[in-house]
């Protein structure tokens, strides 16, 4: 077990801000905002990396060191013991990262998520907060 806890601290990290659209490359976005996605979470990276076949590792109780609001980063590993990689079409820390950028939106958590909006919208029509109270 603490062989396995050595070994997980020298993976590489992904922190979401790395790939998140709504951020701007000084407050820490890797790839472009074209190909990035809006606001990922550490689970949704973690799934992703389950579905490419890359192991990694949650720790949720990391926060990013530029904003520490942004808390939760997934470490992962490229290349076996050996030096061969775990997925060949993912060489590099780059490719890792717009490739889950491009997975995130498809998410099945997220693609869940939109659906309540669309029909909760529909329901009736809401009074606008502009009435207050009256003078006498």
């Amino acid at each position: 077990m603490e062989q396995e806890l050595t070994s997980i601290k020298k993976w590489n990290i992904i922190y979401p801000v790395y790939i998140n659209s709504k951020k701007t490359v000084a407050e820490g976005r890797r790839i472009s905002a074209a190909k990035a996605c809006e606001n990922p979470n550490c689970m949704e990276i973690s799934d992703c990396c389950s579905h490419l076949k890359i192991p990694h590792a949650v720790e949720i109780d990391k926060a990013y060191p530029r904003d520490f609001m942004q808390v939760g980063r997934v470490r992962f590993q490229l290349k076996k013991a050996d030096g061969s990689f775990w997925n060949p079409a993912i060489t590099s820390k780059k490719a890792l990262m717009l490739q889950i950028a491009e997975l995130v939106p498809k998410h099945h958590g997220r693609t869940k998520k939109q659906e309540p909006v669309v029909s909760s919208s529909v329901a009736g029509p809401a009074k606008s907060g502009k009435h207050g109270k009256k003078k006498k």
